[in-house]
């Protein structure tokens, strides 16, 4: 049975306002709410890679204490992991130029976890994508920040955007992880959390 056939009693919250998360729901033809969580996104220092993901998303899923029993929670946290910290979202210009610069003509990792809940169980599963830059010269960092402001995704960048199309040499992995939700894997765990 298809996704959307099982869903056809359930109702899916998206726990985000990510406009390529509700993209994504939409193009597998799944009905949803989209309700924010606001939840603090802070973390314990020791945590790493997908310690912190698997953390955030569930943060983001137990916001929604009082569930009905046909709703599903879906919370998403996606990071980027470059030299041994966690690449988050910009707060400015100056920020995103560091973030790019240091990803410049490297490898690093895009992770996200994504927690599924509802009235009774809850399941975290992760993702990650090996993504290797081509060297950014400072014109193409400053013109990228100033014509596409990425100051709400992870790293700086968005791969489906003109950087994605200048700038990235390898994937390895999940393309739409790196977007921001691995969608293979969602398809998969979500079929398997609801029957």
């Amino acid at each position: 049975m298809l996704l959307n056939e099982l869903l056809v009693h359930k109702k899916i919250i998206l726990a985000s306002n990510s406009p390529r998360r509700k993209q994504f729901l939409s193009d597998l033809n799944i009905a949803f709410e989209v309700k924010p969580s606001n939840v603090d996104e802070s973390y314990p220092d020791s945590f790493q890679k997908e310690a912190i993901t698997d953390h955030i998303a569930k943060m983001k899923a137990d916001f929604f204490t009082e569930l009905h029993k046909n709703e599903i929670i879906i919370a998403c946290d996606t990071i980027v992991w470059n030299d041994d910290k966690a690449l988050g979202k910009p707060e400015n210009f100056e920020e995103a130029f560091e973030m790019l610069k240091s990803l410049s003509g490297k490898t690093h990792l895009v992770i996200s976890s994504v927690c599924l809940k509802d009235a009774v169980k809850t399941k975290i599963f992760n993702d990650t994508t090996r993504v290797t830059f081509s060297n950014l010269n400072d014109e193409e960092i400053t013109y990228y920040i100033d014509n596409y402001k990425p100051y709400d995704k992870a790293g700086a960048y968005g791969i489906q955007e003109w950087i994605g199309l200048v700038a990235i040499q390898k994937i390895e992995g999940s393309y739409t992880n790196v977007v921001g939700m691995p969608m293979e894997k969602l398809y998969t765990n979500l079929s398997d959390f609801i029957q």
